[in-house]
């Protein structure tokens, strides 16, 4: 495993060493050693084709997140929504899938979401805080100020997401996170 950083600070590409062969393959997804980080949470969710997901984030008890693609590709991203942040309301992608055998970790103070290409997704993460619903809310993806261009102009998304914020919104209601 290999740490790349980004121009986010402490948003970090972690580049996984894929083991294949004849019988499938073996990929080591997390290493204490090479991610300094401790999870005390995990889940894992499968989305479909064209599935959208997102922006998430927890206004209290906020959480740290390394995500990886055990099957498909999904193009990942997030927002910066940190305090004194110089990326601040910035956004970064990245495509992981299980090809490229990329994770992400996600610093507290992100917003995340993701796009699914593949006809079934599965993603998996760990996280540094349990989930809370109470404190759960998120920004609407297709803000214009945030300039998401998603492959494809159909998107399943629920009618939870279809409903969050915009940025401005974010803004007066918790300046950051």
């Amino acid at each position: 495993m290999k740490i790349k950083k980004t121009k986010f600070k402490n948003l970090l590409i972690v580049q996984q060493k894929n083991n294949k062969d004849t019988r499938g393959n073996l990929r080591e997804t997390f290493n204490y050693k090479v991610l300094k980080k401790k999870f005390i949470f995990e889940y894992c969710t499968t989305s479909k084709k064209n599935v959208f997901r997102g922006f998430h984030f927890q206004s209290k008890n906020k959480q740290a997140k390394y995500v990886n693609v055990v099957k498909g590709k999904i193009l990942d991203i997030v927002i910066d929504l940190r305090k004194g942040s110089k990326t601040f309301g910035k956004t970064h992608s990245i495509i992981l899938s299980k090809q490229n055998a990329l994770g992400l970790f996600i610093p507290a103070g992100f917003a995340h979401a993701y796009f699914s290409y593949e006809k079934e997704n599965i993603i998996y993460y760990k996280l540094d805080n349990y989930y809370n619903p109470i404190f759960e809310d998120g920004i609407i993806f297709n803000d214009p100020k945030l300039n998401i261009k998603l492959p494809k102009s159909s998107i399943k998304i629920s009618k939870k997401d279809s409903n969050l914020l915009t940025l401005d919104q974010f803004k007066k209601k918790y300046k950051y996170l």
